[in-house]
């Protein structure tokens, strides 16, 4: 296949990278050009996977012409660039490309399809996390099975399959990506933690400052009628119950449900740690938002949205925020 990575960063560099790997023709679209054609591709995992590939074997480029005649278009830049970074695609792709979203949050396929309205316009999820520990070096550290848009004729499902990723194809999309969101949550306790995910998921103060963003994000999807479904071996419904429970039962229902490297970390950590601007809005904000809309009160989502947001100003990295520190934070916000 003839496939297009726009917005090649983390994610799409360890995506782009394995199907490469598996012999397809990639085309990637970013900002890491210079960084790419210097050290090429390393690409690492959380059970001891590794595989180099050399500059010479990619193709990664600063200007989406180069997307033109492709067959399908993987869209993983971060939210808050969705439509500006997809609006060039539109006189370039022949009519009914297949576009896949690849990106966290719930409304970005919305948000294509408004821009691209003649592409064929998929959502996906994508469950794990990668980090960028070198230049050229990309570090998937969680488990999981990306999902896409129920298609089960869809060339990319078997083609992402052939690049070794474990795919799911299912019809409730907006359900998994509300479900996925709530994972995500936990994307900003790490941030203002910054520390290993690994070692927050440790300290019960932290897991109970999760739980409490969930337990809101529940309360609005039940409100706005989403129900959330069964991920792996997750069950969302109670997440906030194993994540307040004692290290000794947490860690061994956490153990049979993710595998977390030691060294994974969120990528809104990474965006706080480069001074970059992060997706709060389109994570714990969409959260606050839609209790907004519906008339429910969202108070811990809505102080770590305020605390993020601080430290994007601050342009000092994460904050560090101490466990009882950042639950104390939640407990006596208005």
């Amino acid at each position: 296949m003839k496939i297009g990575i726009l917005g090649a960063g983390a994610i799409g560099c360890f995506v782009g990278g394995r199907l490469i790997s598996a012999g397809h023709d990639v085309t990637m679209v970013g900002r890491l050009g210079e960084e790419i054609a210097k050290h090429g591709l390393l690409l690492t995992d959380y059970a001891g996977g590794r595989e180099a590939i050399p500059s010479e074997k990619i193709r990664y480029f600063a200007d989406v012409a180069v997307l033109a005649g492709v067959e399908v278009v993987l869209v993983t830049v971060k939210s808050m660039a969705t439509e500006s970074a997809a609006a060039p695609l539109a006189p370039i792709l022949a009519k009914g490309t297949t576009v896949v979203s690849l990106q966290n949050g719930v409304s970005n396929a919305a948000r294509l399809r408004e821009v691209l309205p003649e592409m064929r316009v998929l959502a996906g999820m994508v469950p794990f996390n990668v980090a960028r520990p070198a230049p050229g070096h990309f570090h998937n550290g969680t488990s999981g099975a990306l999902v896409v848009e129920n298609l089960a004729d869809a060339p990319i499902v078997a083609a992402l399959r052939s690049a070794r990723f474990d795919v799911e194809h299912r019809r409730d999309v907006d359900a998994v990506l509300w479900t996925k969101l709530l994972i995500n949550l936990n994307n900003a306790v790490n941030a203002l933690a910054g520390i290993p995910l690994l070692e927050q998921l440790h300290d019960r103060q932290y897991r109970r400052v999760m739980a409490a963003c969930i337990r809101e994000g529940l309360t609005v999807m039940r409100a706005a009628k989403i129900k959330p479904v069964r991920l792996g071996r997750l069950v969302p419904s109670l997440a906030p119950l194993i994540l307040s429970a004692p290290n000794p039962i947490f860690l061994r229902v956490a153990a049979a449900m993710v595998k977390v490297d030691p060294l994974a970390t969120s990528s809104m950590q990474d965006d706080l740690q480069r001074g970059r601007t992060t997706e709060i809005d389109y994570l714990n904000g969409e959260v606050v938002a839609k209790g907004r809309e519906l008339g429910i009160a969202t108070p811990a989502n809505a102080a770590i949205v305020a605390l993020v947001k601080a430290a994007e100003t601050a342009r000092a990295g994460s904050p560090r925020l101490p466990a009882p520190r950042l639950l104390a934070s939640i407990a006596t916000s208005p």
